[in-house]
């Protein structure tokens, strides 16, 4: 079931009580006194009906045809009086099937109440745990559901990203403003597992500022925003989607991949108004132009800046060198690093690692597909690991799907340090292909 259905089917079981149809029953008076002879007349009929005794489909079908067939044969012949019989028998048809289902559901509703056995307040605990196509899909069930999926707390965590095309604008928005005060995490866009060159997936465009809700009320709800995951989403205008950025100063985890975004504008507002941030990841699909000293002095200026950070990520940044030293140099509090996919490290970083870093709480240290990472760098990390540097580090990943510079210029596909691994015992290194 899409999104768009389910939110669909969602505002409509919330807004119940409209207005019947010209054709739609009328409730009965609550006094018989008040009822009129045309209305006792059709209620003697309805009960007729329903008090008619059990017989196969197919008999009470044949009686239904006879019937109708007599009422045409003694109508004029004019074919209009024919067919408005025919659409009047449909309406009414159509009257008994709706009030079917109104008492079924009443009664769907009532039972529910009783049999479920969690409170409310539970059960839209229980709620706040779903993705939101799962909470839009529960919320159709019947009456108790929708109650409690309607709850601002239902909504602390929204998750669009299992639905991604048929989140629209008004959708994500709306998702927003049911938060309110509560709003604590919001994922959207799709995600992808790559590996390997696998060209970009089919991005989502967003026509307008989708996040402009979290600037509600000077900022109202964005400032209870803690997480902040954006996977594959392109805007129109970025420069009036990073605007929203100035009003989430609490943020703590944020993660935008594959976008089209201005990272030097972004790095900007970030630093400005977010210095809360433990966990950092930024990552495109292909790697950016060279990145020029301004935009590198943003970054380097907003990781020293956020005296929090203890998770960084950047993927296919057109990183040097230097510039990746600068970077771990300026996290003191750093534990997981990624530069996967960066074309630029050649392994020397590496070796300034194990020199300068000695005593870094880096626990974690990722590569992958770094195309021109040396085999001989790898080889002295890991001297330099069983020398006792990087006291703390339990994990490593230099893996390539085309291997490992070696020493004459070419791919080694077999390296593998199976014998590092053994001796560093805690730390797992992984190698070649």
């Amino acid at each position: 079931m899409s999104l768009s259905c389910c939110w669909s089917r969602s505002k409509q079981k919330s807004g119940e009580n409209k207005t019947l149809s010209t054709f739609s029953l009328m409730d009965p008076p609550t006094s018989p006194a008040a009822q009129n002879p045309s209305s006792l007349h059709s209620d003697s009929i309805i009960s007729s009906l329903l008090s008619f005794p059990a017989s196969t489909p197919f008999s009470i079908a044949c009686s239904f045809d006879r019937e109708l067939e007599k009422a045409l044969a003694s109508a004029s012949d004019d074919a209009s009086v024919q067919d408005r019989l025919l659409n009047r028998t449909i309406q009414l048809a159509s009257l008994l099937l709706d009030s079917t289902e109104r008492c079924f559901r009443k009664r769907a509703s009532a039972h529910n109440s009783v049999a479920w056995v969690l409170p409310p307040e539970l059960t839209v605990k229980v709620f706040s745990k779903l993705d939101t196509k799962s909470l839009m899909q529960a919320a159709t069930c019947c009456t108790v559901f929708n109650k409690c999926a309607m709850d601002r707390s239902s909504y602390a965590h929204i998750d669009l990203t299992t639905a991604t095309k048929q989140a629209d604008n008004e959708v994500v928005c709306t998702m927003i403003h049911r938060a309110g005060k509560e709003l604590r995490s919001l994922k959207l866009g799709h995600v992808t597992r790559r590996y390997g060159p696998d060209p970009a997936p089919t991005s989502i465009w967003f026509n307008g500022p989708f996040l402009s809700s979290l600037a509600y009320n000077n900022g109202f709800l964005g400032s209870r925003l803690r997480s902040l995951r954006l996977y594959n989403i392109r805007w129109m205008t970025c420069s009036s989607s990073f605007e929203v950025f100035s009003f989430c100063s609490n943020l703590t985890d944020l993660r935008i991949v594959g976008s089209n975004c201005p990272f030097r504008q972004l790095f900007m507002t970030l630093t400005k108004k977010c210095r809360l941030i433990e966990h950092l990841c930024l990552g495109t699909y292909f790697p950016l132009g060279t990145m020029d000293a301004s935009t590198v002095s943003h970054l380097i200026e907003l990781v020293t800046k956020s005296p929090n950070l203890t998770s960084l990520t950047l993927l296919c940044f057109q990183l040097t060198n230097d510039m990746a030293r600068n970077l771990v140099e300026s996290c003191r509090k750093l534990k997981y690093l990624n530069f996967s996919r960066s074309p630029k490290i050649n392994g020397h970083f590496l070796r300034d690692l194990g020199n300068s870093c000695k005593e870094s709480p880096l626990e974690t240290l990722i590569m992958r597909n770094c195309v021109k990472l040396e085999e001989k760098e790898v080889l002295e990390l890991c001297n330099s690991l069983l020398k006792g540097n990087f006291k703390f580090i339990r994990h490593i990943d230099v893996s390539s799907n085309n291997g490992l510079v070696s020493d004459d210029g070419l791919l080694d596909m077999g390296f593998a340090p199976n014998k590092a691994y053994k001796i560093m015992g805690s730390a797992h290194l992984k190698g070649g292909h």
